[in-house]
């Protein structure tokens, strides 16, 4: 434990991987920065720890280098102390016996104790990461292509829920075979619009679970990293001892937008994590909708275009076009310009690869949505609005 609290390496790999990417995003190499709580500018080594579990981590890492270092020092050392003093032209010459059973039982006996000496403090860590009991909150995270889901299941600020969604603008970002139009921020694709907030010295259990692919859900300055699955329920947990705000992203391949769903942890004091779930659940009452109200086409249009930048954007694009042979076009799509209870069904049901949102987005969300995308682009349906209470209907 006492090594990680050592300054992080630096490699001129590193650096010139990070002044190639933003030199392509019209910054100079001078401008890179550290991302708080992320990744460090020319980092090797791991993040600076905050928990003890990632403590140990990082401990275990270094044992392993020392012992790989040794072995190789020793193992070479021989090889070359031999090949030095033994060779043909100081008038040496070769053995010829055909085994040794002495240096056969050495070579079985050390690399014994080595593995051995290797597995106890990884057992040891790798136990204690497991041990999920007597959490203090409870939080699922739900992965989805492609952002977080995030539902506070038990302690205090149970019953939150929201969504967490990559807030690094598209300029920032730009496009196939073009440059972005916005020089990139220090947290470059690491910044979401809500992030997951936790009190400081609090056990943390994180259930994790997706709906449409594996995902990932790591932190590194926490040593977490578990798998999402969908249809599987898989946990972990931390304990953050350090006020901060860090930063992970989704570690499995689970698509186009792989690289644009992160993940933010804010650890705050007892407080100030009181006042977060006052504030939040103050929130979640003022956006909770009446289905039973009627909406406006222009109200639905405005609240739907927000919903569609938000959950549809990366797959159908903002010009409704899609992306030919992964994603259909909504513009001009007959299924938008038909029958809307079409429509309706498919997004609280799901499609061929199209997740459900039944369980994501609430009747008035969906219903904004779909009357949007009737009445954007090109697309000038007969049924152009779909009124809350319509999707409440589907549903059952």
């Amino acid at each position: 434990m006492k090594h990680a609290m050592r300054l992080k390496s630096r490699t001129l790999g590193a650096s010139l991987v990070l002044g190639a990417s933003l030199l392509a995003a019209g910054m100079p190499a001078w401008a890179i920065k550290d991302s708080p709580g992320g990744p460090a500018v020319k980092q090797l080594n791991l993040q600076t720890p905050v928990t003890q579990i990632a403590e140990q981590i990082y401990s275990i890492h270094n044992l392993m280098l020392y012992i790989c270092l040794a072995i190789f020092v020793a193992v070479f050392g021989v090889m070359f102390y031999s090949i030095l003093k033994h060779r043909k032209s100081l008038g040496h010459k070769p053995a010829t016996f055909h085994e040794s059973t002495t240096v056969e039982i050495l070579w079985t006996i050390v690399p014994f104790f080595i593995v051995i000496g290797m597995a106890l403090p990884a057992t040891k860590t790798v136990v204690a990461m497991k041990d999920t009991s007597n959490a203090d909150i409870t939080i699922k995270a739900t992965g989805m292509q492609w952002k977080w889901g995030y539902d506070y299941l038990k302690g205090e600020g149970e019953g939150i829920s929201f969504l967490s969604t990559l807030s690094t603008p598209r300029t920032q970002v730009g496009a196939p075979g073009l440059p972005p139009s916005e020089a990139r921020g220090v947290n470059y694709l690491l910044e979401v619009d809500n992030e997951v907030v936790v009190p400081v010295n609090k056990k943390v259990r994180i259930i994790t679970t997706a709906n449409d692919v594996i995902h990932g859900w790591t932190v590194p300055a926490f040593g977490v990293k578990q798998d999402a699955i969908p249809g599987f329920v898989r946990d972990t947990w931390f304990k953050a001892e350090k006020i901060g705000t860090y930063r992970g992203q989704c570690v499995e391949l689970c698509g186009k937008e792989h690289a644009f769903m992160p993940i933010v942890v804010r650890v705050v004091s007892d407080a100030d994590y009181t006042a977060w779930v006052d504030g939040k659940k103050k929130e979640m009452a003022a956006k909770a909708d009446d289905p039973s109200k009627v909406w406006t086409v222009d109200e639905l249009k405005q609240r739907g275009e927000s919903v569609y930048a938000a959950n549809c954007v990366a797959c159908h694009q903002a010009t409704g076009k899609g992306v030919p042979g992964a994603f259909p076009a909504l513009d001009g799509s007959a299924v938008v310009t038909g029958p809307k209870a079409a429509q309706v069904d498919i997004l609280l049901n799901g499609i061929r690869g199209m997740p459900a949102w039944k369980a994501t987005l609430s009747d008035t969300e969906i219903a904004a949505v779909i009357t949007y995308t009737r009445n954007s682009w090109s697309n000038k349906s007969a049924e152009n609005i779909v009124q809350p209470a319509e999707v409440v209907a589907a549903r059952k």
